[in-house]
């Protein structure tokens, strides 16, 4: 059977006092009363044997001892064989010294464990309630005759009663002190335990047939009860052995799952404390760098973390100071002083275990006092307990490591503020959330002269330069007010005021601020800034637009008195003039003034030619050359994006058929507009070049920059999957660049990442570019993703992208975007017959 050893419930529900066991303690008594008066009534002879009783009385003490051990909650249960002394009981002797018996069995098994009165009371009642029960069933059926089916099925049934009598009290009495649901979590684990039950009642039978037998037979009886015990052991040890290993394993993986979000914590320390089965878990964290101080408790009976510890401070510090794990309690030994500190807070053990990264102790893991009034730690938990915080201190160093990317792909490395990324996020929120009557102001400080600090003094000067402006900025600027650096020599401000009246004063008073001389070394520099500024709603209604357009006003503040200027819709110039080429671009289209150049994709590691992007070029007889993004915008705008992308695809594939009719066989990229997505006609004609051209869709990829696939809707994704079952593949280009993550694109059809090229150009120079790369391609290659990197145009650059594992790149230092007759002229030569030797694979020239 099994036998509750403590009154105390689950994590779930709040604990009352032990009082509330009397609730159910008192009603099992008076039945535990009622029963026994009923059976010695009724019973002709209600007491027997005194010396068969004393010995069964014996018997039912060493078989309640428990043989397997487990905890549920607060409750810790023990497996024991009391059902077999109960069969041989119920034939051997009256009910009702049967009653006396167990209910004298139990008072003796659990004075050992020094239980309070009020647990003590409710077990001795719910024990002698149960027997009581079981000798009316008894006395309810027909009498005992022989040890034949008959009678096994009597013992059967008054044993069964009396195993069921004893969970619905153990059920009751948790249900009073825990609220019904943690009452009904006991049934709910009974019948786990019930074949254990049945089993030793059918052992209890056949010991009574062979006691029936022969008396010699309490030799083999002995023996079996002997093999029994050594069973039950090896059991409990493979049932521990089992349990820890599973609940390992979901810590392990709850550990990954939220690595990278902002539960780590909460999962670990509720995973680790059930799993050790402790009250507490404490995570202790000493402040590191921009790290705070972490101090976190989950306690059994809080669904919450706690911000204390129950333990003192002195067992976490000698964990660290000591760089090994500290374990004190009764079974632990430990440090004499230590333990006593331990004992005036009322914890009864503890295992402390310090965590590390490399060689460092960056905090500790302990937990707190093994669950139940009669458990304790032992040394068999220190090396479990070691392994779980080695997994832990992996985990935090990996959120830890995960942090400082998403921190460093926010901030700028230079200065330390907020980035463009992080500006653009920030101001499409304010756009969101603006208040009636105030605007949401973008300044844009332009750094004049930079240049000429840099070509005169170097970079490093320059880089002072921009660290000086950063913090007059971050200075003078209301506290109210994000400052970012949004690269190169620029500077953006944003931040709620009154009207662009109040945001035209905030950006004279800040430009005079920070206009003050600078003095290096012996130079001292003037150094002025020309100030644009937008505001929303008047200027554009997201982050995007007031972007460009502050942007736009920095530029024309360099031309006007004071150096600040208002955006005003003269300024855009360039969308006037894109304007005014739409139906050129018409024409031009109409009479195949356009041409697509190639680009070569090559293997990082060989520099073999395995691809090319095919590019639209304008060559404008006024203009001259038109840059893309000036006649996509106007195509989209004009209604012939459709034409010039199937002019790209229609050259494009032509130009792979002919490559594969001569036995060179590459695969060609053509980039999409964000609107061709929404077409959903799109994949049909898609198929249908294919077909014309007779290209495997394999050879065809599909290029959609990040805010095109990543729109924050979900209209994209009809057509991506419709792509990807023609068998198209289909990249992310310029990623990095929005403010989407790698996660995003685990639900998307996307087979490949073109990391764009700014993070990519900035890799030798910029560490943070360079974490945000080799993150990329890590969780890229994790996801199954090929990746790309564009703007290769070093040899430097190069070398760091083979040592993060990237595989295919295009840039500068291959080749440029070429038209189709240079590309062939490219094809022959692209083999450099001086870099063939025994032990060099041949590399392609570079083309300027």
């Amino acid at each position: 059977m099994t036998d509750r050893r403590s009154s105390s419930a689950g994590a779930a529900s709040p604990r009352r006092p032990a009082e509330h066991a009397w609730l159910i303690t008192g009603p099992l008594a008076l039945v535990a009363v009622v029963f026994s008066t009923i059976i010695g009534l009724v019973t002709p002879d209600p007491l027997g044997e005194w010396g068969l009783t004393a010995l069964l009385l014996a018997v039912m003490v060493v078989a309640g001892l428990p043989m397997l051990n487990f905890v549920i909650g607060r409750q810790s249960f023990g497996v024991r064989l009391t059902e077999i002394p109960l069969v041989l009981a119920f034939y051997l002797l009256p009910p009702l010294m049967v009653v006396v018996a167990y209910t004298l069995a139990t008072l003796i098994t659990h004075l050992r464990y020094r239980f309070g009165i009020a647990k003590l009371a409710f077990n001795v009642a719910n024990a002698s309630a149960a027997a009581s029960l079981a000798g009316l069933v008894l006395l309810a059926l027909p009498p005992i005759q022989g040890v034949g089916p008959g009678t096994w099925g009597i013992l059967f049934a008054s044993v069964s009663a009396f195993t069921l009598t004893t969970l619905f009290g153990v059920a009751a009495v948790i249900g009073v002190m825990h609220g019904w649901q943690a009452g009904a979590g006991v049934l709910r684990n009974s019948p786990s335990t019930l074949p254990a039950s049945t089993i030793n009642v059918v052992i209890g039978l056949v010991v009574l047939i062979a006691l029936e037998t022969t008396w010699w037979s309490v030799v083999l009886i002995a023996a079996l009860a002997g093999a029994v015990a050594m069973v039950y052991r090896s059991y409990a040890q493979f049932f521990r052995q089992h349990r820890t290993l599973g609940d390992m394993y979901e810590l392990a993986k709850a550990m990954t799952a939220e690595g990278q979000s902002g539960n780590l914590v909460d999962v670990l320390l509720v995973r680790i404390r059930a799993l050790m089965q402790a009250e507490y878990a404490t995570l202790s964290l000493p402040a590191h760098g921009r790290h705070p101080e972490v101090m976190l408790t989950a306690r059994v009976d809080d669904t919450g973390l706690l911000d204390v510890a129950p333990t003192p401070d002195v067992v976490r510090e000698e964990a660290r100071r000591q760089e090994r794990s500290l374990a004190l309690g009764v079974r632990l030994g430990g440090d004499e002083d230590l333990r006593a500190s331990l004992r005036a807070t009322g914890v009864k053990d503890v295992i402390a275990v310090p965590l590390r990264s490399g060689q460092a102790v960056i905090g500790t893991l302990e937990v707190t006092n093994r669950l139940s009034d009669v458990g304790h730690f032992t040394p068999a938990d220190i090396p479990i307990f070691e392994t779980v915080a080695a997994h832990a201190a992996v985990a935090l160093e990996n959120s830890r490591l995960v942090d400082r990317l998403r921190h460093d792909a926010y901030h700028d490395a230079l200065t330390k503020l907020p980035n463009r990324r992080r500006i653009t996020s920030a101001l499409d929120e304010s756009v969101k959330i603006r208040a009636p009557g105030e605007v949401v102001a973008l300044l844009l400080f332009d750094v004049d002269g930079l240049r000429q600090v840099n070509e005169s003094l170097g970079h490093a000067a320059g880089d002072k330069v921009l660290v000086e402006v950063a913090d007059r900025l971050r200075a003078s600027a209301p506290s109210s007010a994000l400052v970012g650096r949004a690269g190169g020599d620029e500077f953006l401000v944003t931040m709620r005021l009154e009207s662009a009246e109040a945001a035209l004063d905030l950006a004279a008073q800040l430009r005079e601020q920070i206009r003050d001389e600078m003095i290096f070394d012996t130079l001292t520099l003037d150094v002025d800034t020309a100030v644009g500024v937008a505001v929303h709603p008047d200027h554009g209604s997201d982050a995007a637009t007031l972007l460009q357009r502050v942007d736009l006003a920095a530029t024309a503040a360099k031309s006007v008195p004071g150096s600040v200027q208002l955006f005003n819709p003269g300024l855009e110039s360039r969308s006037l003039r894109r304007l005014g080429l739409a139906g050129d671009l018409r024409r031009a289209l109409d009479d195949g003034e356009l041409t697509v150049y190639f680009q070569p994709k090559v293997t990082l590691r060989d520099r073999r030619l395995v691809g090319v992007e095919c590019l639209a070029r304008w060559e404008h007889p006024t203009h001259g050359t038109v840059a893309p993004e000036d006649f996509v915008a106007v195509a989209e705008h004009t209604g012939q994006l459709d034409r010039l992308t199937e002019i790209v695809l229609r050259e494009g594939l032509r130009r792979s058929r002919d490559w594969a009719q001569a036995d060179q066989p590459l695969s060609v990229a053509v980039n999409l507009s964000p609107r061709t997505l929404t077409d959903q006609h799109f994949p049909d004609r898609v198929q249908d070049l294919l077909s014309e051209f007779e290209v495997p869709p394999q050879r065809l990829t599909l290029e959609i920059t990040e805010a095109g696939v990543l729109d924050g809707t979900d209209r994209p994704i009809p057509t991506l999957r419709r792509l990807r079952d023609l068998g198209v593949r289909l990249s992310v280009d310029d990623f990095g660049t929005g403010d989407s993550s790698l996660a995003h694109l685990r639900r998307l059809p996307v087979h490949e990442v073109k990391v764009d090229r700014s993070f990519v150009q900035g890799m030798a120079t910029d560490p943070g570019d360079l974490a945000i790369v080799n993150a990329v391609v890590t969780l890229s290659q994790q996801f199954g993703l090929a990746v790309v990197a564009e703007g290769v145009e070093s040899e430097l650059t190069l070398e760091l992208l083979q040592d993060i594992g990237c595989e295919i790149g295009q840039g500068f230092l291959f080749s440029r975007p070429l038209p189709y007759e240079r590309l062939e002229a490219w094809f022959g030569a692209q083999v450099d017959p001086e870099t063939i030797s025994a032990a060099e694979l041949p590399r392609l020239r570079v083309v300027p």
